[in-house]
């Protein structure tokens, strides 16, 4: 289930942020997230599995029509069963027909790849 970040789960979403190659200083992550709390163009999500919180996601709006991925993280125990594919279907069901998810230059691989794995599935 994708919730809204809040300031409660500062730390669990800076750990989740951790794994990004880009954000492994905690200079960075800080500055990272900071820009989440503070920016209302850029949005963060968690994602939750029962009581844990194991993935998440960071979007920046590019305009009222178009959310960019910036950040995807799932906690590694939980990684290669389709979490992030579930996390980016379901933010684009939160964010709602009006609005084009893509993926930032850093994802576009993952990104395609979530989506070519759900074409394959189907074909099945």
């Amino acid at each position: 289930m994708l919730i809204r970040y809040k300031k409660s789960y500062e730390k669990i979403a800076m750990g989740l942020l951790s794994f990004v190659p880009s954000e492994k200083e905690i200079k960075v992550l800080l500055q990272t997230i900071r820009k989440y709390e503070e920016d209302e163009k850029w949005q963060l999500f968690l994602w939750k599995n029962g009581d844990d919180i194991i993935g998440v996601v960071g979007i920046h709006f590019k305009n009222d029509h178009e959310a960019e991925i910036e950040h995807i993280s799932v906690n590694p125990s939980y990684r290669a069963q389709g979490v992030g594919r579930a996390i980016i279907l379901a933010l684009g069901t939160a964010l709602g027909e009006d609005v084009r998810v893509v993926p930032s230059a850093a994802i576009k691989s993952y990104f395609e790849n979530c989506f070519r794995e759900e074409e394959k599935e189907t074909k099945d």
